[in-house]
């Protein structure tokens, strides 16, 4: 009776409600009676007050990878998964990270006058709106990008605004050079890699990367401590790893970096160019910014470059009118007095360093099923103390645990083995989660899916991205979770995007009706399993204003007062997280919807011939598009199947999870072979933005036809293989 007392207090009313309703039909299940009271038990369990226990505790001192305080961390962490009943291990790997020694930027004008020297350390004043409590703390790192070499450069400045390949092109197209010169960009519109990337081709000397107050500063609002937007000491650090081209420690693509691993075996130092970056880079804030921006002389920029800083940006240099046409001229009479040059010193310790996965099992029962894993995870390091970032999503991820574990009390046993990873150095380079796919690589092969968190929340706005195939089962996890706003985190979240169709890796599909699920590009450690592995995947979030991103003063201060403070939403994705991992562990049939995937591959080639039309390309879709409508045809049947399975489904399902790994190319994307997915990628020169048909949209995008026309072929071979297990499967 007590039990049951306790059990009722802490239902939420929705919850409650819920339990009172029929039974709802779910997708992939014959009878879903007996996974609906698993369900309501689940939920019960994670508590807002010990996610923000979690949360305190992770964040309590900065933990960037191979520190002795991430090891805490993952300690903890483990300790965590063991008192839940996971069989746990913590996994070491050996991975290449790079660790500041010394960095110096100082800036001076025409004339010589030092404009600024810093960086300035990051630093809000104490005595207003709270200050902040965390800011001080001696093991606080200077603010530095992964994968960045040291360097002793001094040059001219140019300001190439996002940074972008259009950006860069337009400043080609103005007669305007960045050879042997710093650019200075801000972050924003791709990945702060790909800036680096692109300028290093350009041949730029080094690169500086600001966060311009346009946006995340104060013109989208008050700047931290009063509000929850960068104030102008902050800087975002980050990774500039070329992402792109391959994930993961820089000398062991495609194996695991094993601490046995002999040296033979890894990419010396000196070869590591297709991963790493040559050129120094370094983030600064828009404090030390804006000293450099307000000095530049030359052209005035083109308006849409325009930030938010309280004057006009200009180039850095005088266009080439010949190049442009008759231009009214905006620049600086001597083009002497339009230079600012910069000093980049960067002293960093460059070495192979141990890092720690955390991994927990709970073993599948089923004979038939149980080596096809299901995997979830979310990273623990962080820049500094990372409590959005990422330590949101683990604080959630335990309390699915804790939910998991009492499930495991109660006599529950899941069909399919589930494993919990918690990924280590995420920020350097998705590593910790890669190096672990790669070393696990046969077996994934059967994994049916793999479920992602890692901004977990920074406000109450729920979000999600998919493959197609498990849209709909992100969809009906979501109807049984209530909202801390009312109704459930479906009604909310549809909502919302009628409120606000722009929200983060939302975009429409046009093929698909109900509330609309992102596509997975990269920046997190889904990665290496769709992209690499072709595990079929989601990652999911609750979004809201989020300044501080990879600064200092993402902590838990920060958090409390903006993003969540009574844990709510971190109790909210600690349920949609258990019951993604309660569902597919249980599942009597793959709940893959094939029928929505073929529409919207149709949908992509289509796009693709139109936007080659356009610029004139010559390409033959023929065989692609009947391989995609192929594809569709047997996504649309093999529906039916699946609604209607047999008595055992088990050749059905490895049919099923067959059709996503057929999707593969062995040989890989052009000048990226460790991308292997056909349909999905993150784009060359996006970083994080997923690039849908990727070989053949990038090979249109590049005005290359032959690329373009010869990655049509592979694309084809890998729908007819996946149409052609599916259809076999129906028969």
């Amino acid at each position: 009776m007590t039990v049951l007392r306790t059990l009722t207090c802490l239902l939420p009313l929705a919850l409650i409600a819920t339990a009172q309703s029929p039974t709802p039909q779910v997708f992939g299940y014959r009878d879903f009676t007996q996974q609906a009271k698993w369900d309501e038990t689940f939920m019960a369990v994670p508590d807002a007050k010990l996610a923000g226990e979690h949360l305190k505790t992770l964040t309590s001192a900065p933990h960037w990878a191979s520190s002795p305080e991430d090891y805490a961390t993952a300690v903890y962490v483990a300790g965590k998964f063991k008192a839940a009943g996971l069989e746990t291990e913590i996994v070491p790997y050996k991975v290449l990270l790079n660790k500041p020694v010394k960095i110096v930027i100082e800036a001076f004008d025409a004339s010589g006058a030092k404009l600024m020297s810093g960086p300035t350390p990051e630093h809000v004043d104490p005595n207003k709106n709270g200050g902040d409590p965390f800011q001080d703390d001696p093991r606080i790192l200077p603010a530095f990008n992964g994968s960045s070499p040291s360097g002793d450069i001094t040059a001219e400045v140019v300001y190439a605004n996002y940074g972008t390949l259009a950006d860069f092109q337009q400043l080609a197209k103005l007669g305007i050079s960045v050879k042997d010169k710093i650019v200075i960009v801000r972050y924003g519109e791709n990945f702060r890699g790909i800036k680096t990337y692109i300028a290093q081709q350009y041949g730029a000397k080094g690169v500086l990367i600001y966060s311009d107050p346009a946006d995340d500063g104060y013109f989208r609002g008050d700047v931290y401590p009063k509000g929850p937007w960068r104030p102008d000491s902050a800087v975002q650090r980050g990774s500039i790893q070329f992402l792109p081209i391959y994930p993961g420690d820089p000398t062991t693509p495609g194996i695991a970096a094993t601490l046995d691993l002999p040296a033979s075996k890894r990419i010396p130092a000196d070869k590591l160019q297709a991963n790493q970056p040559s050129i120094p880079t370094n983030p600064i804030s828009y404090k030390d910014a804006a000293p450099i921006l307000k000095a530049l002389g030359g052209d005035e920029s083109p308006r849409e470059w325009q930030g938010a800083l309280p004057f006009t940006y200009h180039l850095g240099a005088i266009s080439n009118k010949e190049a442009v046409g008759n231009k009214t001229a905006t620049a600086t009479s001597n083009p002497d007095s339009t230079k600012v040059t910069v000093h980049m010193h960067l002293e960093q310790d460059i070495a192979l360093r141990t890092i720690w996965d955390v991994i927990g099992t709970i073993p599948g029962t089923s004979p038939s099923q149980k080596d096809d894993w299901i995997v979830a995870g979310n990273h623990r390091d962080a820049w500094v103390y990372g409590a959005v970032d990422p330590n949101s999503g683990t604080a959630a991820m335990l309390e699915a645990v804790h939910g998991l574990g009492d499930l495991l009390k109660q006599g529950w046993r899941p069909q399919r083995t589930i494993v919990i990873g918690s990924w280590d150095a995420e920020e350097e380079g998705l590593m910790g989660s890669t190096e672990w796919a790669e070393q696990h690589e046969k077996i994934l092969a059967h994994a049916v899916a793999y479920f992602n968190t890692d901004v977990g929340v920074s406000g109450p706005d729920f979000n999600a991205s998919a493959v197609p195939s498990l849209k709909q089962f992100v969809r009906e996890v979501t109807k049984e979770v209530p909202s801390p706003k009312g109704g459930t985190v479906y009604d909310q979240w549809k909502a919302d995007q009628q409120v606000n169709t722009n929200r983060r890796r939302q975009h429409p599909a046009g093929y698909d009706s109900d509330v609309r699920i992102g596509t997975l590009g990269s920046g997190s450690d889904y990665t290496p399993f769709i992209q690499h592995l072709g595990v079929p995947s989601t990652d999911i979030g609750s979004d809201g204003p989020y300044g501080v991103y990879h600064s200092t003063f993402d902590d838990y201060t920060w958090f409390t007062k903006f993003a969540d403070p009574t844990f709510v939403y971190e109790q909210q994705q600690a349920r949609v997280f258990g019951l993604e991992i309660l569902h597919m562990a249980d599942t009597d049939v793959l709940p893959y919807d094939y029928e929505l995937y073929g529409k919207e591959i149709v949908g992509y080639l289509e796009a693709a011939q139109k936007r080659a039309t356009e610029q004139k390309l010559t390409l033959n879709f023929t065989a692609a598009l009947a391989a995609a409508k192929r594809f569709a045809a047997a996504g649309a049947a093999i529906r039916a199947t699946q609604a209607a399975p047999p008595a055992d489904p088990t050749a059905l399902n490895q049919s099923l999870r067959a059709a996503e790994e057929a999707l593969l190319n062995p040989a890989g994307l052009p000048r990226r072979a460790w991308f292997k997915h056909t349909i999905y990628a993150p784009g060359e020169f996006t970083g994080y933005a997923a690039v849908v048909i990727p070989g053949v949209n990038e090979g249109i995008e590049a005005a290359d036809a032959p690329r373009a026309q010869s990655q049509l072929a592979p694309l084809a071979e890998a729908l007819n293989r996946s149409a052609a297990i599916l259809e076999t499967a129906t028969k």
